[in-house]
């Protein structure tokens, strides 16, 4: 059995640092790096993917709605248009960066409100997966595991990924419970490690029965990030799950 290990990076932005994305590189497989809308500035974009094409983990981009203020959590009311251009806009910043590191960008993930909004809007998501497509349709795009981003990904001649996140809690439909509520991130390190076992094993339990997972996410923003990462990759290999970039 083989799985990727994805981490949201590169959300530091001008004199504020936040996370410890050298630390966390020797752990994963696949980096998803911040591109200016709710974190990110193009001096962190830079050093990220340098950081990323060093350690040998896969690029790619991680596309928000415009909300710095608000690390991009909050949700906002976008036309398909908005989305699709804010989506194209934010992955060609990042393919220029890796392109100047002479590395390969390899997914797209969108993040926080975007990324759930999409999830159970089709609309929406097809927006987002246009914007991708309309880049480059090698990509591969990354969305809840069961969800209509993953759907609107295949639909528009792209790769989808489907995710699993091991330091999140789920509601019994699949979705990532709320932020807003007590639980929703979880910090023990053993226990995102075990369900990160169970994720890449079992999927994710959702109305309509079990769905697999391709790649599992690691948040870089979580105070336990680091620790995690290192319990979760042993507990895979204990498994005897292989950890592999996506797109491999």
């Amino acid at each position: 059995m083989k799985i990727d290990l994805n981490c949201d990076m590169g959300e530091s932005f001008g004199a504020y640092r936040l996370g410890d994305d050298a630390a966390i590189l020797p752990f994963i497989t696949s980096a998803n790096v911040a591109c200016g809308f709710h974190a990110g500035d193009a001096l962190v974009m830079r050093a990220t993917v340098g950081l990323c094409a060093a350690a040998g983990v896969r690029v790619g981009a991680h596309p928000s709605t415009p909300d710095l203020q608000g690390f991009g959590r909050r949700e906002m009311s976008l036309t398909p248009e908005e989305a699709e251009a804010f989506v194209l806009y934010q992955v060609g910043a990042l393919a220029a960066f890796t392109r100047a590191a002479g590395v390969a960008l390899t997914h797209v993930k969108p993040h926080g409100a975007l990324y759930n909004q999409a999830a159970r809007d089709p609309a929406l998501a097809e927006a987002v997966a246009r914007g991708v497509a309309r880049f480059s349709r090698d990509l591969v795009l990354v969305g809840l595991a069961g969800s209509a981003l993953v759907a609107a990904a295949a639909a528009a001649g792209l790769r989808p990924a489907s995710e699993g996140f091991p330091d999140r809690a789920y509601d019994p439909d699949g979705s990532l419970r709320s932020r807003r509520l007590p639980g929703a991130v979880l910090h023990d390190p053993a226990q995102i490690a075990a369900n990160a076992v169970r994720l890449a094993t079992e999927g994710i339990a959702t109305p309509h029965g079990q769905v697999a997972v391709d790649t599992l996410c690691l948040h870089g923003d979580n105070p336990a990030a680091v620790s995690a990462a290192q319990a979760v990759r042993k507990a895979l290999a204990q498994a005897n799950i292989e950890v592999v970039g996506l797109g491999t």
